[in-house]
């Protein structure tokens, strides 16, 4: 329905370069083999919503190069809208991933002055969907500058207006928060942390990780971090820690806990996307795109869309890369189908 709210879904466009399985090295062993694939904290989300039937718009900045292409396909190719991208001068970022054996990624980034982190307020206002429902930003994109700060400008003029949910996923990539690389982008722990406060303090839903969480504050009883979240401003805190129970925590109430499907994981790339686009298709599907509601809808409305976003996340880990599940595959691997 051309009228029907829209999740807009604004961050960065990154191609990663994944070791192919059992490849080998070449005769001296120093050429490994590598696939391209499209990735980015924003392209899997809105890949991810896409794919279970969501009306979702990338806002996305599109570099230069020839892998350009192929990002802006895989977008199409998944029922994003894709008047969300702008054009830009600048390259495409790229990421080398490892895989360790549980699957979990590292990275390697090149992105020193990538198209991702330009945006501007006039880009965002051109690029932004009329019927916004549910707005998510996150990762590099939303605290790394200058684009970060006209992001934080349109999250506080909408959280103002209080017509859509904004969402948020600060989604930490230490190396490039901190450190040389990190410094070579302008970023330090206290600058990202200033950055993500002022998103946090804003949103109406936070995903984040365990590990965002160790880098972020240093926290490690989950429970207490979690409920502390949800003091700071949002509605909704959904923590997540691996393969172990998920936390949901909501202002003035207990933190509960969900445990996640079981599956055969081949990697986690792009699971906690695939988690944070499950949980938002289902607010948007439920209606819910106004704090109001968020905070009317009962517990139980609420666990069964979280169990729903865990089993997104789990199919997703069941296939290399960022390769979430479709609607048809999600209804099918429903328990009790």
């Amino acid at each position: 329905m051309p009228d029907s709210p829209v999740l807009a879904v604004l961050g960065e466009l990154v191609v990663d370069l994944l070791p192919v399985p059992g490849a080998d090295s070449g005769n001296q062993g120093t050429a490994p083999q590598y696939v391209a694939r499209p990735g980015g904290n924003a392209l899997n989300v809105a890949v991810a919503a896409g794919r279970l039937g969501g009306p979702v718009r990338l806002m996305a900045r599109l570099g230069t190069g020839p892998l350009a292409a192929n990002l802006r396909r895989h977008a199409e190719l998944s029922g994003v809208d894709p008047a969300g991208f702008v054009d830009a001068r600048e390259p495409v970022s790229l990421a080398v991933v490892g895989l360790g054996p549980d699957g979990s990624p590292d990275y390697g980034f090149h992105v020193l002055g990538a198209a991702d982190w330009q945006w501007t307020d006039e880009e965002l206002d051109r690029v932004l969907p009329a019927r916004t429902g549910i707005l998510h930003v996150g990762s590099i994109s939303s605290w790394t500058a200058p684009g970060a700060d006209a992001i934080a400008r349109l999250v506080a003029r909408l959280h103002a207006a209080g017509a859509a949910l904004i969402s948020v996923d600060p989604n930490i990539r230490p190396m490039l928060a901190e450190g040389p690389v990190g410094s070579a982008l302008g970023n330090t722990g206290p600058v990202v942390r200033s950055r993500l406060d002022r998103l946090v303090e804003q949103a109406d839903v936070v995903k984040v990780s365990a590990e965002d969480l160790a880098w972020l504050d240093g926290a490690s009883d989950l429970d207490t971090a979690a409920a502390d979240w949800a003091g700071r401003g949002p509605a909704l805190v959904l923590l997540t820690d691996g393969g172990a129970p998920l936390r949901i925590a909501r202002p003035g109430r207990p933190v509960l806990h969900r445990e996640p499907p079981v599956v055969t994981v081949v990697d986690t790339v792009g699971a906690g996307d695939s988690l944070a686009a499950g949980l938002l298709t289902g607010l948007l599907e439920a209606g819910v795109t106004t704090r109001a509601a968020l905070e009317a809808l009962p517990d139980e409305q609420l666990l069964a869309l979280v169990d729903d976003a865990a089993l997104v996340a789990a199919l997703n880990c069941t296939r290399v890369g960022a390769d979430p599940p479709t609607r048809a595959e999600l209804a099918a691997a429903r328990p009790g189908r």
